[in-house]
C-alpha cells in the first residue's frame, strides 16, 4: 500500500487571454511507499497542484491516482476521508472560533455523543501542547499554534496519509523544531512540499518538480543537487517551452 501516480496530467483553461489549455502537471508517474516524502520545486513548478490531487482537491485531466487502495478520481469523498491535508496558511482551514470547537467539528461523524466528543478533542489538544489555548480565538494564536491546531483537527479522524503544503513557512524557530519532532513521531505516511532544504533532507524520499514535470526522484541526496539546479538550471530546462507551467 502507498501512493501511486500514473501518467498524471492536470490542465486548466488558458490564462491571460490565451486560447486552449495551460498544462500544470505533465506525465507525472511515481510510486511512494516511504514514510516521509518531500516535494521540492520553485514557486509555480506544480508541486502544490501535485499535493492537491492526492485527496481530490483538484481533479486531474488524465492519469491514475491511487492512495492506500483508494482510486482518488473514482472515489474523491473516500479519498478526502483517508487523506488529511494541511494548508500553508492554517487560518484557511480553521473553520470554528476556537481550536477546541474546530477539533470537535472534525470528530462530529466519529463521536455522536457531545460529551465524549468534547473530551476527546480536549485530550488531543493537550497532546499537541495546546491545552492552555484550546478556548482562545484562533486569531489570537501564533502562527505555530494555528498550524498545530489545524494539524490536530486533521489527525483527529486518523487519516492514513497526511499531506502538508509548505508546513513550516509561517513557523518561527521554536515552533519549527516542535513541528519537526511531531512529524517524526506520526504513524501516518506523510507527503509534504517545502522550500526548507533542511526539512527536505530529513525525508526518506525526495521528488523534484519543475515546469510541471517530475524531473528527479530519489533519496535525500537530491536536496544538494536541487540547490545547485536552482542556481545553474534544471535538467532539460533548455528544451522546455517558454510558456512553462502555471501551477503553484
Amino acid at each position: 500500500m502507498g501512493v501511486l501516480l500514473q501518467d498524471l496530467h492536470v490542465r486548466v483553461p488558458g490564462v491571460d487571454g490565451r486560447t486552449g489549455e495551460t498544462p500544470i502537471l505533465e506525465g507525472v508517474t511515481a510510486s511512494l511507499r516511504e514514510p516521509r516524502t518531500a516535494v521540492l520545486g520553485l514557486n509555480g513548478s506544480g508541486k502544490s497542484t501535485l499535493l492537491r490531487v492526492l485527496n481530490g482537491l483538484m481533479r486531474p485531466s488524465s492519469g491514475r491516482i491511487n492512495v492506500h487502495g483508494i482510486d482518488v478520481v473514482a472515489s474523491p469523498r473516500r479519498a478526502r476521508r483517508a487523506v488529511g491535508f494541511v494548508f500553508t496558511d492554517p487560518t484557511a482551514q480553521l473553520l470554528m472560533p476556537t481550536p477546541l470547537e474546530d477539533v470537535e467539528l472534525s470528530l462530529r461523524d466519529e463521536l455522536g455523543d457531545p460529551g465524549r466528543r468534547r473530551q476527546r478533542a480536549m485530550d488531543l489538544l493537550e497532546e499537541m501542547g495546546l491545552g492552555h489555548r484550546m478556548h482562545h480565538s484562533v486569531y489570537d494564536l501564533s502562527g505555530g499554534q494555528r498550524q498545530l491546531a489545524a494539524l490536530t483537527s486533521v489527525l483527529a479522524v486518523d487519516p492514513s496519509l497526511l499531506v502538508l503544503d509548505e508546513p513550516t513557512t509561517l513557523l518561527d524557530h521554536r515552533n519549527r523544531a516542535r513541528f519537526l519532532e511531531l512529524l517524526g513521531d506520526l504513524p501516518q505516511q506523510v507527503v509534504f512540499s517545502t522550500h526548507d532544504l533542511a526539512l527536505a533532507a530529513a525525508a526518506d524520499r525526495v521528488l523534484v518538480v519543475h515546469g510541471g514535470r517530475l524531473v528527479a526522484d530519489g533519496g535525500p541526496e537530491l536536496v544538494d543537487r536541487y540547490g545547485a539546479w536552482c542556481v545553474d538550471g534544471f535538467p532539460g530546462e533548455g528544451t522546455q517551452n517558454d510558456d512553462g507551467a502555471a501551477g503553484a
